[in-house]
């Protein structure tokens, strides 16, 4: 097949929902769907310029990887360098606007060609990239090659749970290459708002809009004006408008100007949010104007106590993956997104640790709408070297702008159990990395917590948060039954604080337990401990979520973990998302209510 015979049709078009909603521009095309692809296992295609010409041998679904069902491949060998290529005609009513192609994730290197131009180079395999690429577009049929590189065994390069070999065992699960989130592209003005960045002030009943302009001084006016409304359902609860003459500026909006509205604050029992339009008028005329939405929450630590919007807040969470058994790393639809955190809260949950995965943005925005408290972490290395540090800092700092806007994140964790410092214990040069990223990480978001090292050997951290994997309730009750004691103790034979660091006062949580494995499918494997039956397996997970509930000093814990996992069956849920028991059992028992009397 030659490369422009190549057609799609609207049933080739899976994942078409709008990628980032936080930030919604009318003009837009999904470009997810079928596209050419390619193995370049010899590394030929740059030399033989396949971005130019190239007769591509097998076809592909974006946004799956190329290891997954979905995808139409479903290859689990070592294929390092990937391409891929598809036509794309931009829809008429993009003329006369800037035109940008948007990518959501390419695992791990990127390099883009628009009809044989280069567009854009990135590097991050968990973060989006754009480019402008007006000028290398054509009038009719534009062809856009993409090349990824993903050294599959490069233990430097920032890779979550994704396996070095491969097959996968142990906690480590299959690898994904290359395009794993929606491409895409939108029409936006020359001038334009570049990003949005809201600081919600629960106290002061505001918001702090921090406005960045792109194309700043193209269109000949002395001034900018941003107008900004600001609907809660039906009732409009703000109207301004604010004189931008910098490319940056900073505004304030209060969301209380009239005497009868009341703020409504967004937490996971009541996820109140607020809409909100931003129109950017320079010579009288709207230039640019994009929809959005944002919710006014507060977390912070006050005397040992985690609270959300001024209250102490006990956090019930579940460690969630983000795996799926056809897609890997990519959900199959935005419905099998929104499954999994109604499971998640049917069971009782209130929050989600995000493992080792900078997760889609639909996931954030249906935590947003649905209610969900979500742990955002990074996706570690496995060894220590300049090239590792380099290289999850600046995605670290490109994973915390893209998603600063979403209230259901309340913490940050860069770094997981020592992954990426091993010799934490002994090395200065590590513990000062792993301070650092804690401080960073203030330094761009001041709003929420930030774990430094989840798990143990913690050196600044706003809470301590410790992985014990205990089964026996009689053991962990003692562990636990005053601070002093949890964090003297040493589960898994690993130190709670590093050398020249010790507990401050910080909210002890358990965030990683439980782990029982029980077997309810057609998957083999593990778990830390196991269950032989149904009435075991509830009597298992009611031993351990009680020792948190009824600890005098844990003020939250985070269970292990929402569904089985490829070789893991260590599930509340099976791979394909079926509960192993009834969902009412695990959420009485999540809640704090017992075992119900009529089991």
């Amino acid at each position: 097949m030659r490369n422009s015979e190549m057609h799609l049709t609207e049933s080739d078009m899976p994942r078409s929902e709008h990628p980032n909603p936080q930030f919604y521009r009318q003009e837009y095309l999904n470009l997810n769907g079928v596209w050419e692809f390619e193995f370049d296992d010899e590394n030929r295609g740059l030399q033989e310029r396949w971005h130019r010409e190239h007769t591509f041998s097998q076809r592909i679904t974006v946004p799956f990887a190329f290891q997954s069902r979905l995808s139409g491949i479903g290859e689990s060998s070592f294929h390092d360098i990937v391409w891929y290529r598809r036509s794309v005609e931009v829809p008429s009513s993009f003329a006369g606007k800037r035109i940008i192609l948007h990518f959501g994730a390419v695992d791990y290197a990127a390099t883009v060609w628009v009809n044989g131009e280069v567009a854009a180079v990135h590097e991050g395999g968990h973060t989006p990239f754009s480019a402008d690429i007006t000028e290398l577009l054509r009038t009719e049929q534009n062809a856009v090659v993409v090349r990824a590189h993903d050294n599959s065994r490069d233990l430097a390069q920032p890779r979550g749970k994704q396996y070095w070999e491969e097959h996968s065992t142990s906690i480590f699960y299959t690898r994904t290459t290359g395009i794993w989130q929606t491409v895409w592209l939108e029409a936006r003005s020359i001038l334009h708002l570049e990003r949005v960045k809201i600081t919600p002030l629960l106290d002061e009943k505001a918001i702090d809009l921090n406005v960045t302009l792109g194309g700043f001084g193209t269109v000949a006016t002395s001034a900018y004006e941003l107008h900004v409304e600001i609907d809660f359902g039906e009732e409009r609860i703000a109207h301004g408008r604010s004189l931008l003459t910098n490319e940056a500026s900073t505004l304030r909006v209060s969301l209380s100007a009239g005497a009868h509205h009341s703020v409504h604050a967004w937490s996971p029992e009541q996820p109140h949010l607020y809409d909100i339009t931003y129109s950017l008028v320079a010579d009288g005329r709207v230039v640019d104007q994009v929809k959005g939405y944002f919710g006014l929450r507060k977390i912070a630590v006050e005397n040992g106590k985690v609270m959300l919007n001024n209250r102490p807040y006990f956090m019930r969470m579940v460690l969630d993956q983000g795996y799926f058994p056809d897609g890997i790393l990519t959900p199959p639809s935005d419905e099998a997104i929104r499954q999994d955190i109604e499971l998640t809260k049917a069971m009782g949950f209130n929050g989600a640790r995000k493992h080792q995965k900078i997760e889609d943005p639909r996931y954030l925005y249906w935590c947003d709408k649905l209610g969900l408290t979500v742990w955002g972490e990074m996706a570690n290395t496995y060894v220590y070297s300049e090239v590792a540090v380099k290289r999850l800092v600046a995605e670290w700092q490109q994973a915390v702008e893209r998603d600063y806007n979403h209230p259901c994140i309340v913490a940050w964790v860069p770094l997981n159990e020592s992954w990426g410092v091993p010799g934490l214990l002994a090395d200065h040069r590590q513990r000062a990395y792993l301070t650092s990223l804690y401080h960073l990480t203030k330094a761009l978001d001041t709003t929420r917590l930030v774990i430094s090292n989840d798990g143990w050997e913690h050196t600044v951290s706003d809470l301590c948060t410790i992985h014990d994997y205990e089964s026996e309730k009689q053991v962990l009750q003692t562990r636990y039954a005053s601070s002093d004691v949890a964090v003297s103790s040493t589960p898994g034979q690993r130190l709670v604080y590093s050398p020249g660091y010790h507990y401050r006062g910080e909210p002890i949580m358990v965030t990683e337990m439980g782990g029982i494995s029980f077997k309810k499918s057609d998957w083999n494997g593990w778990g830390y401990s196991s269950a032989k039956s149904d009435d075991d397996f509830i009597q298992r997970y009611a031993a351990v979520v009680s020792a948190m509930i009824e600890s005098p000093v844990i003020q939250g814990f985070c269970y292990t973990q929402l569904t089985d996992v490829e070789q893991e069956i260590n599930g509340l849920l099976t791979y394909d998302r079926k509960p192993k028991v009834p969902l009412e059992t695990i959420r009485a028992i999540t809640e704090g209510r017992g075992i119900p009397a009529d089991l």
